[in-house]
């Protein structure tokens, strides 16, 4: 900025000052500078491992069930008549009863093979029925192909450390 426009705005300010004074207006209280948020603390590496032990395991799963894990571009299929849908291989009416169960939201059917073709989701939901309610009898074969069981109780063991039971 050139200096005559500074000193053009310096003038136009104290020029409005001034006018301010003579009628009688006082600026605004300024409010107190707001302190910053504290940045939220880092999360417990323990936590991090087990969560990244439960997604190692569904990873496997989802390999040993449909050969590949993650997004794919197109639906996945198992069984006679396309009997099993997505990376875990659900059924329909399997995936329509523990989405209803944990979620309280009844699925149609395009709704639920929509659902079983989403990785994020399907992931999701066979996190909740392997780990929150300990069902991991629902992929029979690959759970004793991955040796899910001894997986299982390993995560187990990290989540009692950290609870303090172990």
């Amino acid at each position: 900025m050139g200096a005559l426009v500074r000193t053009i705005l310096a003038l136009v300010l104290v020029t409005a000052l001034t006018a301010c004074e003579q009628l009688g207006i006082r600026p605004a209280p300024t409010a107190p500078p707001v302190a910053a948020a504290p940045s939220p603390a880092p999360p417990d590496p323990r936590l991090v491992e087990i969560d990244n032990r439960k997604d190692e395991l569904l990873r496997k799963l989802a390999v040993c069930e449909s050969g590949g894990s993650g997004i794919s571009d197109k639906a996945i299929y198992g069984g006679r008549g396309r009997i099993y849908n997505g990376r875990f291989q659900f059924t329909l009416r399997t995936l329509i009863a523990y989405v209803r169960q944990r979620d309280g939201v009844e699925l149609n059917l395009k709704e639920a093979h929509d659902f079983a073709q989403d990785y994020e989701r399907a992931a999701a939901l066979t996190k909740y029925m392997i780990f929150d309610l300990a069902e991991p009898w629902h992929w029979p074969l690959c759970r004793r192909k991955i040796a899910m069981d001894r997986d299982l109780r390993e995560i187990r063991l990290l989540e009692d450390r950290l609870a303090g039971r172990a």
